[in-house]
């Protein structure tokens, strides 16, 4: 090949590269538009890592789209009050919010599954049950009736079993107390004489002062402190066995979801399972330093007895088979779950929990 003609080909080249660049710049822009979404949270700001999973979906949204899809984020009560949050996802109020399915169990017992249910399971076999079993499929199903897509966003990891005033040392202590507890687990301590109450976490502490509860649970030492629960109720019993392993959800408006562009969806999905992840591991580092402060401030632990454990679990599959008897949702999606959690404590009993139990020995005999 000459000289000539090479730069001639060379010359055509680079005017062809030249026009495709400027041919794909509208593309890119046509295929990445700019939207402002606003997410409103069931949570105060003061909670920084259960509020801090709604900060974390919109700065790796932010990231990941150059600022071309951009969320703001919104704490309880500046848009709505924080048990309304998904009423108002639902009804276009606005696009998306981070909360708690189980809030929503008034409208339905099925709700209540996407959260914890008592007796459910750990966080790792919910993650497990949501992402490779048919948790997220199933209760996407549910959800779309009432124009919500949900995403898993949070997992506090098993919860304490909450603030109580006076010692729980039997069934019969549970008789006639006043206690916010969320989601069907009010159902099945009633079973037990306990007055249910469900009360936003920015509301509890002023109710438990003010002697309106005589109990409440929240989340765990973390939290707990944050929110000052160890001034008026010096009982912390453990564990929340409603809430072994609870989801926080991403919901977003079902009109909202379908209409946004597939690249978009995906990267809304991996900003959600971001959240996810980190929440876990930020409560795993903060809760154990929790605790001991909040032990070093008075605060009596105190573990349910077997007694108790035993009647709750009675009583919350009574409450299942009530429910599973009208609610055909509830009874699909629950069936589901135990068969999954059946498979998953089977193996669980051979790897976590062996080895967990040896190294809770080395800690405790002071070897660690």
């Amino acid at each position: 090949m000459d000289r000539r003609s090479f730069f001639k080909k060379a010359a055509v080249t680079g005017a062809g590269a030249t026009a495709a660049t400027v041919l794909a710049a509208p593309a890119i822009a046509q295929s990445s538009p700019k939207i402002n979404w606003r997410l409103t949270s069931s949570f105060p700001k003061s909670l920084d890592t259960i509020y801090g999973g709604a900060e974390d979906i919109a700065k790796h949204v932010a990231a990941a789209t150059d600022g071309n899809f951009t969320i703001q984020t919104y704490a309880a009560g500046e848009v709505v009050p924080g048990l309304q949050a998904a009423d108002a996802v639902s009804a276009g109020t606005v696009d998306m919010c981070h909360t708690c399915s189980y809030y929503y169990v008034g409208k339905d017992p099925t709700f209540a599954i996407g959260t914890a249910i008592p007796f459910s399971m750990n966080a790792r076999l919910t993650n497990s049950w949501f992402y490779e079993g048919n948790g997220n499929k199933l209760l996407n199903e549910f959800y779309a009736k009432h124009n919500l897509y949900g995403m898993i966003a949070g997992n506090t990891g098993a919860q304490m079993g909450g603030w109580f005033r006076k010692e729980i040392n039997t069934v019969d202590d549970f008789k006639g107390v006043k206690m916010r507890i969320a989601g069907l687990a009010g159902r099945v301590v009633e079973k037990l004489g306990v007055v249910p109450q469900q009360i936003a976490g920015g509301d509890i502490y002023p109710a438990l002062e003010k002697g309106t509860i005589d109990a409440a649970e929240w989340v765990g030492p973390y939290d707990d402190h944050k929110l000052g629960f160890y001034k008026v109720a010096k009982y912390y019993y453990y564990p929340a066995f409603w809430e072994g392993g609870p989801v926080i959800h991403a919901f977003v408006n079902l009109d909202k979801w379908n209409n946004l562009p597939k690249h978009y969806q995906a990267t809304l999905a991996d900003a959600c399972a971001f959240a996810n992840t980190s929440m876990m591991a930020k409560y795993d580092m903060k809760n154990p330093l929790a605790v001991k402060q909040l032990v070093g401030e008075g605060t009596i632990l105190r573990p349910f007895s077997q007694e108790i454990l035993e009647a709750c679990y009675k009583a919350a599959l009574e409450v299942y088979k009530d429910i599973s008897s009208t609610n055909e949702s509830f009874k699909k999606i629950y069936e589901d779950q135990v068969a999954f959690k059946k498979e998953g404590y089977l193996w669980m009993q051979l790897s976590e929990y062996t080895y967990d139990t040896f190294m809770m020995i080395q800690q405790r005999n002071g070897k660690l």
